[in-house]
């Protein structure tokens, strides 16, 4: 029997997916064929992508590869962070509690609230005249 060489996880936020595929490694980290570094410019991005493999120690010890799709740079980011924490998990399910702790396996339900048909978006009304 052969070892697994890569781990799958995905994340969602928002509107954004992330495929993520860790692989036995150095700590690189490309997203959509380019460095992290380059794919999300602020230091803060980085960061939450970086959580789950700092909250459990591992982030010299697997090469992330992961491709995103849909939304905007925050919410790719936030994808990244629950798709690496889910990756994490399938490669040691002892990893549940530190993760668990930092609340990197709950999805973030918070998504873009509807504009209501005679309003002029999902809270504004138009200005109400008495007389």
């Amino acid at each position: 029997m052969t070892a697994v060489t890569q781990f799958y996880g995905t994340g969602r936020r928002k509107t954004s997916t992330a495929r993520v595929f860790l692989r036995p490694g150095s700590g690189a980290i490309t997203v959509n064929s380019k460095a992290v570094e380059v794919a999300f410019p602020t230091e803060t991005l980085r960061l939450v992508i970086r959580h789950p493999l700092v909250a459990t120690e591992t982030a010299e010890k697997f090469d992330v590869m992961a491709t995103t799709t849909g939304g905007g740079v925050a919410g790719q980011a936030g994808a990244l962070r629950l798709g690496i924490a889910r990756a994490l998990l399938e490669s040691n399910e002892e990893l549940r509690l530190p993760l668990r702790k930092e609340g990197l396996l709950t999805r973030d339900p918070r998504a873009k609230e509807r504009k209501k048909y005679g309003q002029k978006g999902a809270r504004k009304r138009f200005q109400f005249s008495k007389r």
